[in-house]
């Protein structure tokens, strides 16, 4: 199936991170071109050449993600380097830390929510106006499957997820009747450095990784493993693409869990 994304202009955040990194080289794969965000020009430089990009095809821009001017820049840095912006990619989060909330401090709380709701806010509030001069184009939210699965002990990371995809319905119907498919991913358990982290934060020393994914991917309906970011990838194309213009404001699932509705 031809997704028609050839040529279209792509901003990914969180580049060179397990699942943007994966985003990165799937839109390049389809001939998209892509500016792409990281905390640090070294990740960029190691990341480029490993690309297989055609000339001109990439290019990636340092950018803190809890800095609204740094989210602003960006913005306007991947329209001077492509001329535009067609489909935009808010991928960069936080996993937080797991404390039960009489333990909880609001630094914590903040530090969560800035990077997985606010950022993702400015990033589309600074790319909204020319998606809707161009009366087209899409938006893809990475969320998680914590939106709709409390945790006990990870409320500031779960909470951030709801209120993520609370943010993306609404987007979604803003902009929606002028062209715009708003949606967003999400993932379960994807095979990441973030995964580890997340797994040492809960389990400790405890348990390995293969028992850590055990424990946490063992009661899946399917292979009793983490997804691979390629796999949430698959999906981001999918959302990102005219073939999917007629939804909106929906949540996709990757995992191979039977997840509750909401």
């Amino acid at each position: 199936m031809d997704l028609k994304l050839k040529d279209k202009v792509v901003l990914v955040t969180g580049g060179t991170g397990g699942i943007g990194t994966a985003i990165v080289k799937a839109f390049l794969a389809e001939g998209s071109k892509v500016a792409f965000s990281s905390t640090s020009q070294a990740k960029i430089d190691d990341l480029i050449p490993t690309l297989n990009a055609a000339p001109g095809q990439v290019a990636g821009f340092v950018a803190d993600m809890n800095k609204e001017e740094d989210i602003k820049k960006l913005v306007d840095d991947a329209k001077a380097k492509f001329g535009t912006l067609d489909i935009v990619i808010p991928n960069a989060g936080y996993e937080g830390k797991s404390h039960p909330v009489q333990d909880m401090t609001l630094d914590l709380f903040e530090q969560t929510y800035m990077l997985n709701v606010f950022s993702v806010m400015l990033l589309m509030k600074y790319a909204a106006p020319t998606l809707i001069e161009k009366q087209s184009g899409s938006i893809v939210v990475i969320a998680s499957a914590a939106a709709y699965e409390p945790t006990a002990g990870n409320s500031a990371y779960v909470s951030s997820k709801y209120a993520v995809a609370g943010l993306t319905k609404c987007i979604a119907m803003e902009l929606g009747p002028v062209g715009v498919h708003v949606n967003y991913i999400c993932p379960g358990p994807v095979d990441t450095p973030m995964m580890l982290r997340i797994e040492k934060d809960f389990f400790g020393d405890s348990m390995t990784h293969e028992q850590a994914m055990a424990a946490i991917a063992g009661t899946y309906a399917m292979d009793k493993r983490y997804a691979k970011p390629e796999e949430v990838a698959d999906a981001v194309l999918f959302l990102a693409s005219e073939v999917s213009a007629h939804t909106a404001g929906m949540g996709m699932h990757i995992d191979s869990k039977v997840s509750p509705t909401s």
